[in-house]
Order: structure tokens, then C-alpha cells, then sequence
């Protein structure tokens, strides 16, 4: 591990790609500050650069994005009370308060030190599960393979905020965009007489269409709603160094507990940041001395929030690495880089690309350590820019997909395939559909196709996929992640009708 390792940080250290991480981990604070903007559409935004640059480099500008992206919800979150990110929700329920207290500089400075620290205890977590993990995925073959992805997709699908059978849906849809074009035996499928789908259609504009057009139609549709404080915020902030030593000299249990809750979350598909962010503020306010402190402005609900957020960054790419199964949806993006660069993630990645592997790492290290740099030198401009008016930020991030799906292949058509897949997403989120489990079928469909494929050449019974033991477990905890959606539910619209019968 030790010799690639520091060949991966040999290329990671050069100039440019240092240069890349800077502005990665930049233009990801400047996103995760801006409310409605989010990391994910940060990510979206850069992923089109990372075209015409080597692996090494393009995986390290989204790893510096990644980084600061999810430390960047804080600044909004202090600063405006409203939260950057959904990763950044429970910091909102202190960092504010102790900003209207007259301490700004102090609840960003927490929430910086915190984010740090949960970053370097993700990297730990990520390079001694992942290799671990790898190793034993070495094992699976094309059964195995296909009912894990099968796992994957229901686990994402049922966890889809009570909408299991839209999210199976979504999941499904996601499948079938994939089947457009050329299947393995030269046939032409959904083309619809169409030369331009007989090659399919690419990831990155029907990614950028689904979540980031939709979204932004959406952050359009609100704009009437939203109420301007931008006179009112002082951005004036001064970080008080001293003290936040002493805050976090007193956190450090608290550091710990939270930044492992978010690097395991972060390592479950379909959870992601607001799970972890929501689990660790709970369990920081069970474990305290002074519960009846948390949401008035305490360190100890700052900590809990930045730690678990910015610590699933690290355990969000142990399944990516180890097993090509993205755990969210910013992960999802990070696998298509990888995909788009000709590297297939999973465990022969270990053995194929270990400089790249390593390149992640290093990639993680040093963002987290500009990521702190550039919040606390610079936390009075991001204040600043979180206060953009989003009748500016849409038409520049939508101009700014649009000439990034264009410069895929040079391509009008990859600007109708994101305004149609744009309009098909703004419609399902109308409708409540979640779009994590169809842009999860869209990155891995390719695969599960050919790995079932390949699973009934080497034996076309299907039973075989019972037989085997590791396949047939994936297979029975699929089965039981939809009964336990279905339980849950049901229970959670028991609650709801108890709900309104007290009410009336």
C-alpha cells in the first residue's frame, strides 16, 4: 500500500492538480453556501471538465468539489439560517443561534474545525474498510455481482422518503434508459428510427437533465415565495481562534461518535449526509450533560452536524470503490467520472488502477486540509455569495450544463437529450418521484446487464442464482428491504390518519 500510495501522492502533488483541488474544493464551498444549490448540482457543474483531463486529475478537481461542497452548507446555514445542503440541516439548529447571539465567527469556526476533523476520520475509515472490502468482493462473480446491484437499487428505492413503489419505479425507468441503443449482440433496441439513439444515450446529460434542470425549473417555480434578507446580514465575521480551540478541546468524544456515524452511514447506499447529519445530532443531544442546551446555539450540536456530514465523504466511497455500487446520488456522479475515464469501479480497481485508488486518498487529505484553509480566509466573501439571488444563479448554471453536455461530443443532440430528460425530471419531481433511484438505474444498468447476461452464458438456469450462497443472500435481503419499506410505510401512514383524526 505504502509504494502506491506515494506514487499517487507523487501526481497528486504536482501544480495543477493541486491547483485543480483548490478550485474544486472552492467552487464546492461557493455551491454548498448558495441555499438550492446544493453539492450535487456543484458536482453536475464541474463534471463536464474533467473531459479533456487525465484520470488522476479529473477525480482529484471532483474530490476537491466533493470536500467542499459538503462543508459549504455551514456558511448559510449560519449566516442566513437557512441550510446550504440537506446534509447541513441540524446545523442550522445551533450555528444560527449562536450567530444571532453576536458569534458568527465562532459557529463557522466549529463547524470548519468540525468538518476537518470528520474528513480525516472518514480517509481512515475509507483506507482500511476499503481494500478489506475489495478483497472479499474478489470472490464474487456475475451472480453475485448482478444481485448485489439487484440489493442496491431496492435498499435506494425503499428508502426513498416512504415512496417505495414511485422510488421502484424511478429505479426501473432508470434501467430501461440504458437499454436504449446497441445491446451486447449488435441489436438496435428503442431507437425510434433515430440515428442519433442508435449509440444510446450518454450518462453525464441525462444525469445533468434529471437532477439539475429539474431542479432549477423547481428553484424557478419558488422564486416568488422567497423573501430577500441580503440587507440585513452582517458578513462582517471575525474568527475567534483561541476559543474554538477550547471549543473542540472539549468535543472530542463528541468528534469521534459523530464523524463514525457519518463515515458508516455514508457507506450504506441511499442514505447519504441527511441521514447521518439527523442520527448524530440525536446521539450527540442522548450522550450529553446538558441536552436541554441543544438548538440555543451549543458547540456540541455544531460538532455533531459538521462531523457526520463532511465524515461520509470518505465512508460514501468504500461501497463506490470496493463494489461499483454508488451509496447516493453525489456518488452516482463520482462513479460516471470514473466510467466516462474508462475505469470500472469495483474490487478489480484495487488491483487494476491502485494509483488512482490512492490518488483519492491523497485527493481527500489534501482538500480537507484547503478546505479549512479557504473557510477560514475567506468565510467573509462566502457569506457574501451565499447572498446571490437566484434569478442570477439559475440561468448561469443552467447556460454552464448546457455548454457541458455540448462538449461531451460536440453534439446538439446531447442538449436535446438534457432538455428532454430536464422536463422528464421536473414532471416526476412534481409528482413525488425520487430521482436518486432513477439516476442510480441510469449509472448502473449498463453493468447489471452485462453481468446478468454474462451470468446465464456460464449457465442459463436462472435457479443458479439461488444456488450460490452470497447471491442468494443479496437476493433475500432485497426481498426483505421491500417488506421492511412496506411495513414502514404503512406505519407511517397509520400515523398520519391518527394524525388528522385527532386533529378534526
Amino acid at each position: 500500500m505504502t509504494n502506491f500510495f506515494l506514487q499517487a501522492l507523487a501526481e497528486v502533488g504536482t501544480p495543477s492538480v493541486l491547483g485543480l483541488i483548490i478550485i474544486g474544493v472552492l467552487f464546492g464551498i461557493v455551491g454548498g453556501s448558495i441555499p438550492g444549490f446544493t453539492v450535487t448540482m456543484a458536482i453536475l457543474v464541474v463534471f463536464p471538465f474533467t473531459f479533456a483531463m487525465d484520470p488522476v486529475s479529473g477525480v482529484s478537481l471532483m474530490v476537491g468539489v466533493f470536500v467542499g461542497g459538503y462543508s459549504g452548507g455551514i456558511v448559510s446555514g449560519v449566516m442566513l439560517g437557512i441550510p446550504g445542503t440537506p446534509s447541513s440541516i441540524t446545523t442550522v439548529y445551533d450555528g444560527y443561534p449562536m450567530a444571532q447571539k453576536g458569534e458568527p465567527g465562532r459557529a463557522l469556526g466549529i463547524g470548519v474545525a468540525s468538518s476537518f476533523l470528520g474528513t480525516l476520520i472518514s480517509v481512515a475509515v475509507l483506507v482500511f474498510f476499503g481494500p478489506l472490502i475489495a478483497s472479499f468482493s474478489m470472490n464474487f462473480r456475475p451472480w453475485e455481482i448482478t444481485a448485489l446491484i439487484v440489493f442496491a437499487l431496492t435498499l435506494v428505492a425503499g428508502l426513498s422518503s416512504g415512496a417505495l413503489l414511485k422510488g421502484l419505479m424511478a429505479a426501473a425507468l432508470g434501467l430501461l434508459i440504458t437499454t436504449v441503443g446497441y445491446d451486447r449482440n449488435s441489436n438496435l433496441r428503442f431507437d425510434f428510427g433515430l440515428p442519433a439513439m442508435g449509440s444510446g444515450f450518454e450518462i453525464l446529460p441525462v444525469m445533468i437533465g434529471i437532477f439539475a434542470f429539474s431542479q432549477l425549473l423547481g428553484n424557478i417555480e419558488k422564486l416568488k415565495d422567497e423573501k430577500s434578507d441580503a440587507k440585513k446580514i452582517d458578513t462582517n465575521v471575525t474568527i475567534p481562534y483561541g476559543l474554538i480551540l477550547k471549543d473542540m478541546a472539549g468535543q472530542k468524544l463528541n468528534t469521534l461518535r459523530s464523524s463514525l456515524i457519518g463515515s458508516l452511514v455514508g457507506a450504506l447506499p441511499g442514505t447519504g449526509g441527511t441521514v447521518a447529519n439527523f442520527l448524530s445530532y440525536d446521539q450527540a443531544k442522548k450522550f450529553s450533560r446538558h441536552p436541554e442546551e441543544f438548538g440555543t446555539g451549543t458547540p456540541s450540536g455544531i460538532v455533531a452536524s459538521e462531523a457526520s456530514n463532511s465524515a461520509v465523504a470518505g465512508g460514501a466511497f468504500v461501497p463506490t470503490l470496493a463494489l461499483g455500487i454508488p451509496g447516493d446520488l453525489p456518488m452516482a456522479i463520482m462513479m460516471g467520472v470514473l466510467i466516462l475515464h474508462g475505469i470500472t469501479p469495483g474490487p478489480m480497481m484495487f488491483e487494476q488502477n491502485p494509483v488512482l485508488v490512492g490518488a483519492i486518498y491523497a485527493s481527500l487529505l489534501i482538500g480537507a486540509v484547503v478546505m479549512v484553509l479557504c473557510n477560514l480566509l475567506l468565510v467573509r466573501w462566502f457569506a457574501k455569495i451565499s447572498l446571490i439571488p437566484q434569478q442570477i444563479l439559475v440561468p448561469v448554471v443552467l447556460m454552464l450544463c448546457a455548454i457541458g453536455a455540448y462538449a461531451l461530443n460536440n453534439n446538439l443532440f446531447d442538449i436535446w437529450v438534457l432538455f428532454i430528460f430536464g422536463i422528464i425530471g421536473y414532471l416526476l419531481w412534481k409528482a413525488d418521484v425520487p430521482l436518486t433511484p432513477l439516476i442510480l438505474g441510469v449509472v448502473l444498468g449498463d453493468n447489471l446487464e452485462r453481468q446478468l447476461f454474462r451470468a446465464l452464458e456460464l449457465n442459463e438456469s436462472w435457479l443458479t442464482f439461488l444456488t450460490r450462497p452470497l447471491s442468494a443472500l443479496f437476493l433475500a435481503l432485497a426481498v426483505a428491504s421491500i417488506l421492511f419499506s412496506l411495513y414502514q410505510d404503512r406505519k407511517i401512514q397509520r400515523l398520519k390518519n391518527a394524525a388528522q383524526r385527532e386533529n378534526i
